[in-house]
């Protein structure tokens, strides 16, 4: 062996050091940050229990450790575009810096690959594992502690993934038919099982179709909760004037109280009832006084500009979207594929160089918050959503798996939309469904028609309601004066009490 290979492996040498390096000091960070998220939505009781040295307290912590190496998967898959687009850019801008040496396609590639290895890892045992062990109590009759637990555990998640395997065994061999009947289940999960994973993806995929464009029109109603805007819809000062007025008669009240209770309203209200609704007004006045502090410009411009952001932004991806259909018919978009490596820093993303890929970085993110904000609006999902210490393990658990999924499946839905020209490395462009052009084409095409109507019917449902309201007052004064067969007080009375509720709902709607 020369010493020019020998300079060539020990480069490799180096080049792998340094990439494991970087990756690890990036899961480290994302481990730390999705711990601390997940301590924060804990439910408090348990996070005291995993102090008190007890065997549940030991469960809860694994099962925890366990859940926040999941949702460090998920961070890291929702940033595999982010981080690809912007290594892309930064090696287009300065090629030959001397402090940008370190990135390089095989970095990339690498966290791609970990990304795909542990969320499989993740949905397929960690996951499952973590459920079974907060609910196991260790075989009947077994000496009771924690590697009862572990054994119960193990045994119930390797029999789920023998039923898996022999289902997915008796599948395979009847779709690929006699030649490979006495195929053996090592050739299963070498060969097939990974096309479990793909119709894992595929319905992730669709989840993503259902929930993002009912995020996008939810989108606007949760910036509206989270941005302060006073004196934009209503006014301060008099809510500020009502709600002094009303802890000036409660203090006034607790004050000159002579007996331990009083008769109000023909309920007895006691000190302590007074004391709890003082603090209530107290902190809706803290509140107030805080927002009526607030410069002008935050006040009267952040609520419409955070807005209209909103609608930029939406509008933009439903734009891109159809210029990706336009492009699959002509033929001039190809088909969402995996690479084997993609070189980076040779041409840019985008034909509108660094600002056009800062925009398909900005739709990627927004698709991603919209998608998980349409998940917990839906209708039974809502019961799932976490809340700050009162969310249980198995909560947890839940919640991870679904951003697990729904990370996950977000590059294959960005490359499929025609989001970003970025190729899908490893095993993330391998499934079979993402060569149909029919699905692909179908796919695009539900997504920008059910967005649009979710985008409609968000900005025009309060008119159309409106114009039923003042639709039905119209009719339902022409009856009264038709004089239908009602009785004259009972008709009259039902009118104009529907009449005077339909114009309340209306100028409410208004």
């Amino acid at each position: 062996m020369d010493y020019s290979e020998v300079t060539q492996q020990e480069q490799i040498f180096q080049n792998s050091v340094k990439n494991y390096i970087i990756l690890g000091v990036l899961a480290i960070t994302l481990y730390v940050l999705s711990y601390v998220t997940l301590c924060h939505f804990k439910k408090k009781a348990d996070h005291e229990e995993m102090y008190a040295g007890e065997e549940d307290a030991v469960v809860y912590r694994i099962a925890l450790w366990l859940c926040t190496v999941t949702l460090t998967v998920s961070v890291g898959a929702v940033l595999l575009l982010p981080i690809s687009i912007i290594s892309n850019e930064v090696l287009l801008l300065y090629p030959t810096s001397y402090w940008i040496k370190w990135l390089n396609s095989s970095l990339v590639q690498g966290l791609w690959n970990l990304v795909f290895f542990f969320s499989n890892l993740a949905l397929f045992i960690l996951m499952p594992f973590a459920y079974f062990f907060t609910e196991a109590e260790g075989f009947s009759g077994s000496r009771k502690g924690l590697m009862a637990r572990v054994k119960e555990a193990s045994l119930v998640l390797i029999l789920l993934g023998l039923i898996v395997m022999g289902l997915f065994y008796i599948a395979s061999t009847i779709i690929s038919g006699d030649e490979k009947s006495k195929q053996t289940l090592q050739d299963v999960w070498y060969e097939h099982l990974p096309y479990l994973y793909s119709c894992i993806s595929f319905f992730a995929v669709l989840a993503l179709l259902m929930c993002t464009p009912v995020g996008v029109a939810r989108m606007f109603t949760v910036m509206g909760r989270l941005i302060v805007k006073p004196q934009f819809l209503r006014d301060i000062e008099e809510e500020l004037n009502t709600v002094r007025f009303e802890e000036e008669n409660l203090l006034r009240k607790i004050k000159h109280r002579n007996g331990p209770a009083h008769l109000n309203n023909g309920h007895v209200t006691s000190v302590e009832e007074l004391r709890e609704s003082l603090k209530d007004i107290q902190k809706d006045r803290k509140a107030l006084e805080s927002r009526q502090h607030i410069s002008f410009w935050r006040r009267n411009l952040c609520y419409p500009v955070v807005m209209l952001l909103l609608l930029a932004i939406t509008v933009f991806s439903i734009l891109i979207v159809v210029q990706n259909i336009i492009r699959l018919l002509l033929g001039t978009q190809s088909l969402p594929s995996s690479v084997s490596e993609n070189a980076l820093g040779i041409a840019s993303l985008s034909s509108f160089g660094s600002v056009g890929a800062a925009l398909q970085i900005a739709v990627i993110l927004y698709l991603m918050v919209a998608s998980v904000v349409g998940f917990y609006s839906l209708p039974y999902m809502k019961l799932l959503q976490p809340r700050p210490q009162e969310t249980s393990m198995v909560q947890i658990i839940a919640n991870c798996v679904v951003l697990l999924l729904l990370s996950s499946a977000l590059p294959i839905l960005s490359k499929t939309l025609g989001i970003t020209n970025f190729d899908l490395l490893g095993k993330f462009g391998s499934m079979e469904w993402l060569r149909k052009f029919y699905i692909i084409f179908l796919y695009n095409a539900v997504f920008v028609v059910s967005t649009a109507l979710c985008l409609v019917q968000k900005f025009t449902s309060p008119v159309w309601r409106g114009i039923y309201a003042r639709l039905r007052v119209a009719f339902s004064r022409d009856g009264r004066g038709a004089g239908e067969t009602t009785s004259v007080v009972g008709g009259a009375s039902g009118v104009v009490g529907n009449g005077v509720g339909t114009k309340d709902d209306s100028f409410k709607e208004e």
